[in-house]
C-alpha cells in the first residue's frame, strides 16, 4: 500500500543550534534534538553549565559542540555559527532560545543599562544569529528557524517592560523573517511560553506559582521546561513545512482564559 505521506518527521543528522542551551527550555530543547538523531550546536555564556550539558548529551550518545559566547557582543553570533557549522556541518535549523529578564519600573535608576542589556540578548542577539545563520537555512529549502517569545508577547506586565518589549520584538522578527525568506522554504515561527520552571522563575515562591497558575491558567499549574522543547523540536521537523509565521503560545491555556 502506497502511504499517504513523503514528508519527512526525521531530524538524523540535521544541524540545530540552540542558543541560552545552559538550562531550562535551552537544555531541554537541545537533549530532545539529541535524542530524535540531530548533530546539535549548544550557545552559552554559562561555561561550566554549557559544558555539563554536552557531557550529559555525548552520556547518551548524542553529537554536540558547545561553544562559551556572551551574545550581547555583536560578533559573537556570526562567530558561533561559523564555529557549529565548523564543527557539525551547516545549519539546517535554529532555535533563537537565550534570553533574560530585569525587573525594573520605567523611573528606575538603572532602567536604561536594564533596556539596553534586555534588548541585546532577547532581541538584537536573535536578528544577528538569524543573519548568520540564514545562508545555511536557505540552501536545501527546508530551513527551519523557531524564536523563542513569551506571553508578555501577547501582552504586558507592570515592572518588565524591557523583556515585554523585547518579547513583542521577537513577534514583529519573526513575522518579517517570515515573509521575507518564505519563497526559499524557510520556515520561521514563535514559541511564547507562559509561566515554566526555569531559572527566570526560580525566584518566585512555590505558594505564589500556585495561586497564580490557579488564578491564570486553565492547566492550573506551572510546565516544565521539556513542555516547551517538544513544541519547539516539533516545528524544527522537515514535515512541519506550511506552517510559517505562526505565533503559538504554549502556556496552559493562561492566553485564553478570562476569569
Amino acid at each position: 500500500m502506497t502511504r499517504l505521506t513523503k514528508l519527512s518527521r526525521s531530524l538524523v543528522d540535521r544541524v540545530v543550534l540552540v542558543t541560552g542551551a545552559a538550562s531550562g527550555m535551552g537544555r531541554a530543547t537541545a537533549h530532545l534534538l539529541a535524542d530524535e538523531g540531530a548533530k546539535v550546536g549548544i550557545v552559552d555564556r554559562s561555561g561550566d553549565a554549557l559544558k555539563a550539558v554536552a557531557e550529559e548529551i555525548r552520556g547518551v550518545g548524542g553529537t554536540v559542540h558547545a561553544v562559551v559566547a556572551d551574545i550581547t557582543d555583536p560578533e559573537a553570533p556570526a562567530a558561533a555559527v561559523a564555529e557549529v557549522r565548523a564543527a557539525l556541518g551547516p545549519l539546517d535549523g535554529l532555535v533563537n532560545n537565550a534570553g533574560v529578564s530585569i525587573h525594573v519600573p520605567l523611573e528606575d535608576p538603572g532602567f536604561a543599562e536594564a533596556w539596553a542589556t534586555t534588548l541585546a540578548v532577547n532581541l538584537t542577539a536573535q536578528a544577528l544569529f538569524a543573519r548568520a545563520a540564514i545562508p545555511d537555512l536557505v540552501r536545501h529549502g527546508d530551513g527551519r528557524m523557531v524564536n523563542i517569545a513569551s506571553t508578555e508577547g501577547l501582552g504586558a506586565t507592570a515592572g518588565i517592560a524591557p523583556y515585554t518589549s523585547s518579547k513583542h520584538g521577537v513577534i514583529g522578527l519573526t513575522r518579517s523573517l517570515a515573509v521575507e525568506y518564505g519563497r526559499t522554504g524557510l520556515t520561521v515561527n514563535a514559541v511564547c511560553p507562559g509561566p515554566i520552571r526555569t531559572a527566570m522563575t526560580a525566584g518566585i515562591p512555590d505558594d505564589a506559582k500556585e495561586v497564580f497558575a490557579r488564578r491564570r491558567t486553565a492547566l492550573r499549574r506551572y510546565a516544565e521546561p521539556e513542555e516547551v522543547a517538544q513544541i519547539t523540536v516539533s516545528l524544527l521537523l522537515p514535515a512541519a513545512s506550511y506552517i510559517t509565521g505562526a505565533v503559538i503560545p504554549v502556556d496552559g491555556g493562561l492566553t485564553i482564559r478570562n476569569a
